[in-house]
């Protein structure tokens, strides 16, 4: 099989059974691309995680975007993210009005049950994650750290703060490995350059052009809202109510119908823009603003993971920042943990019957090795015909 088409391919079934967030995603591609198809080892991954934590933007996505360059270059790239934001995109543009207006979709069974398989995910890609790249007490303790920072001080400027000081903290007092734990991803420097001016003349030449019509001010309103937040996900919410909402360009009521709308579908939240670019009073509208929008408030993530990656490559080639990286890797599996311990595990598991389901879905993935998507199934059908 032709390796972009089978980029597309995995990225779009991941795309449509992948619920439960950004943290959940990670979960997930842990599961498919380093115990399953062994695409690449922990430490690699881990790395590629780590990367994408400091870059503004949907992390999940930049990392499903990193796989799909590391595996067919700038066109596996394209393919990840189409075959990954599509489904959620689709279904955001045709279907968040009728979803939203059910009352009840928050609490619906079946969606119960997508919250509990996305815990015996998040567990299993934890437990993976841990035992690599937490192998010694130093790393461990840093780890624990790196969470009880995350829960108590639950911004995503304190997550990049706990990522910065878990690598500094590498590189005083861990050994180097012996070799860079980073993903084998090849951008030339030329190329990368031309991503971060292409993404900087965008970043403050847009404004300027959104003064000359509507398509170009929405452009700039979904370009800026990708390019400026850190964390991704539900962070992008309220800048996104800035962008639309105060300029009137979408009433409040349907912008929190979308917004409950987005939290039922599988894939990347910000798959929440198709949504919104349908929804505009004004021209671009339907499928073509939900495209503009789409693509706006991810191209950011696209020419910055182009344009920064050959740095952090040649800085995981030094020993001492090798040391950093390690910190860097035992800090995102703090992360990790944080976000298991809240909000997946609040999210989802409210009593005896929620546990035992989702210890059977986590043995059904670590031990006899099942498909993600086969556990994502049975959780939701098992809830459903259960009434959980």
């Amino acid at each position: 099989m032709n390796s972009v088409v089978e980029v597309f391919l995995v990225f779009l079934r991941l795309g449509l059974t992948a619920f439960g967030g950004p943290v959940a995603h990670i979960g997930y591609f842990h599961h498919e691309f380093v115990t399953r198809r062994r695409w690449l080892d922990e430490e690699a991954y881990g790395g590629l995680v780590g990367f994408s934590q400091f870059l503004p933007g949907p992390s999940s996505s930049q990392v499903a975007m990193g796989l799909g360059l590391m595996r067919a270059r700038f066109a596996g790239l394209v393919a990840a993210w189409i075959g990954f934001t599509l489904p959620s995109a689709v279904l955001m543009a045709l279907f968040a009005y009728a979803v939203a207006q059910k009352s009840d979709a928050a609490s619906a069974s079946w969606l119960h049950g997508l919250k509990i398989a996305a815990v015996a995910v998040v567990a299993q890609a934890l437990w993976a994650m841990a035992r690599t790249l937490t192998p010694d007490a130093p790393r461990r303790l840093l780890a624990l750290a790196t969470a009880m920072v995350a829960l108590f001080l639950p911004s995503a400027m304190a997550q990049i703060a706990a990522l910065a000081v878990g690598g500094l903290l590498g590189w005083a007092l861990l050994k180097p490995g012996g070799a860079p734990a980073m993903p084998h991803i090849t951008v030339s420097r030329r190329m990368a350059a031309l991503a971060l001016t292409l993404f900087f003349l965008l970043l403050f030449g847009l404004p300027v052009l959104a003064q000359w019509n509507h398509a170009l001010a929405v452009t700039n309103a979904f370009y800026r809202s990708g390019a400026l937040v850190f964390g991704g996900g539900h962070v992008v919410l309220p800048l996104l109510r800035q962008a639309v909402v105060v300029p009137g360009w979408i009433a409040d009521a349907p912008f929190l119908a979308g917004y409950g709308a987005a939290q039922a579908m599988p894939g990347p939240l910000f798959s929440f823009a198709a949504y919104l670019g349908a929804a505009l009073r004004d021209a671009p509208h339907g499928w073509a603003g939900a495209m503009l929008c789409l693509v706006a408030i991810y191209l950011p993530s696209l020419l910055l993971l182009i344009g920064a990656w050959p740095v952090w490559r040649a800085a995981s080639g030094h020993p001492a920042l090798r040391a950093a990286l390690a910190g860097v890797n035992a800090a995102v599996v703090g992360l990790l943990l944080a976000a298991f311990c809240n909000p997946v595990w609040t999210g989802a598991i409210f009593s005896p019957a929620d546990f035992l389901l989702a210890l059977a879905a986590w043995m059904l993935l670590q031990f006899a090795r099942a498909p993600s998507w086969a556990v994502v199934a049975g959780c939701a059908l098992a809830a459903g015909l259960a009434g959980f």
